[in-house]
């Protein structure tokens, strides 16, 4: 998949089946889109192209709201898009001056004249341009002047699936990780850089990876310990992780650390990559370190029971 991060860099293609939106999950809703995508391209010998924005256009619109988390770095989103089969992806820079473009403007400079759109598919109620104006409706009446067809994905298809980025962050913020997950289509994905810790973890014989995620927008789940999966240099371990304030040992600062099991290598300064699979419990404030260690043993037991009733295969 090629990325382009911006309209200039972008050469205009010859057959491009387009869509366009924030796609924050590439959720099975979003999926629907994806496929009719792939579905159209395939039988006209098209090139796939996904228009997102970066940054969420509500930031920008409403910068001093600061509850809205995302389901998704944009790197995150461009390898489900990658792993979703999408040829193109065009990230276009949503700015306040960006929010002021017309309908009219959307679909001449950035569809006709930037990608060379043929055929658009969009979600049913899809709005674009300054204030929402632009329509299917709209779409459908300027298509034959600009030369490209506009196809709508029906409100029974994707309210089929009752499913929502809303509704997923929603879920996470519960610790529900099995909706999330029947929503996403698949484990909630969390990226970050492993970072020095106090080692309180090693010295409980759970060593643990502490991972600095930017959550300024991209959404934590509730605290508590979870069974999950760890991708790290294209290899996938098992692992038991713990989001908190760590209240044992009067912590005040939130913490994401995770135990890898049968792991024992330096990744200080690493990405890696956590999939959600099952929240084992919540977070507890323990009398001793040493009732402490006695839980994380049921804990690691319990994630080992959850981890081999699962089939996973990394995005």
């Amino acid at each position: 998949m090629k990325i382009y991060h911006s309209l200039e860099d972008f050469t205009c293609l010859s057959n491009a089946v387009v869509t366009s939106g924030t796609f924050d999950g590439v959720h099975v809703g979003h999926q629907k889109i994806l496929h009719r995508l792939k579905e159209i391209a395939s039988k006209n010998n098209g090139e796939t192209v996904v228009i997102t924005f970066w940054p969420h256009p509500q930031m920008v619109i409403h910068p001093e709201n600061h509850s809205l988390k995302l389901l998704n770095t944009f790197d995150e989103k461009a390898s489900l898009l990658k792993a979703e089969g999408i040829q193109h992806l065009l990230r276009i820079e949503f700015t306040k001056e960006f929010s002021h473009i017309g309908s009219l403007d959307f679909i001449q400079k950035i569809l006709v004249e930037g990608i060379g759109t043929k055929k658009l598919v969009i979600g049913y109620d899809h709005r674009f341009g300054h204030n929402r104006e632009g329509s299917f409706e709209q779409l459908k009446l300027n298509a034959a002047n600009y030369g490209f067809e506009v196809e709508e994905i029906p409100r029974q298809d994707v309210d089929h699936v009752g499913v929502s980025s809303s509704k997923i962050r929603q879920a996470l913020e519960n610790a529900d990780i099995e909706t999330a997950t029947h929503f996403l289509g698949r484990p909630y994905m969390l990226t970050g850089q492993v970072v020095e810790g106090d080692r309180l973890g090693r010295e409980l014989g759970y060593p643990t990876a502490n991972i600095e995620v930017d959550s300024r927008y991209k959404l934590i789940p509730a605290d508590g310990i979870y069974a999950v999966t760890l991708a790290y240099e294209n290899e996938i371990f098992k692992g038991m992780l713990y989001i908190g304030p760590r209240p044992t040992v009067n912590g005040s600062k939130k913490v994401i650390e995770v135990n890898i099991f049968d792991f024992n290598k330096d990744i200080y300064g690493d990405k890696v990559t956590l999939y959600f699979h099952r929240l084992l419990r919540g977070d507890k404030k323990f009398d001793s370190l040493d009732l402490l260690k006695l839980q994380l043993s049921v804990d690691k037991e319990e994630t080992l029971k959850v981890l081999e009733t699962i089939t996973f295969a990394k995005s």
